[in-house]
């Protein structure tokens, strides 16, 4: 009895300050500076907040939001890739304008 209760407080304190690093993510998601700390930043949260779900999964005993914090994973994952990969899209545009500028300047 005195271990469950124990457990059940582990597991509120770490809800607690997962929930509170998953604002910073994603505020800093948010605020940036640069592309690459909001990419960073929405790959944190995905995993604070899949973690957040297995933390569920065993205080709840629900084994099916095992299930969901796995489909999130690769959710998130695919996600990351995808701006990641707009990212690079974008950066290779600007290197190639600005070279196109430079050999016109000169």
């Amino acid at each position: 009895m005195t271990v469950d209760i124990a457990y059940e407080w582990l597991f509120r304190i770490a809800l607690v300050v997962l929930g509170v690093s998953l604002f910073s993510s994603l505020l800093r998601s948010i605020r940036g500076p640069r592309i690459a700390d909001r990419i960073v930043a929405v790959n944190m949260a995905g995993t604070q907040t899949t973690i957040i779900i297995a933390i569920l999964t065993v205080m709840l005993k629900e084994g099916y939001l095992a299930d969901v914090a796995l489909i999130y994973t690769m959710l998130s994952f695919l996600a990351v890739v995808l701006l990641a990969k707009v990212y690079l899209g974008v950066y290779r545009e600007r290197q190639i304008k600005e070279k196109k500028e430079e050999q016109a300047n000169a």
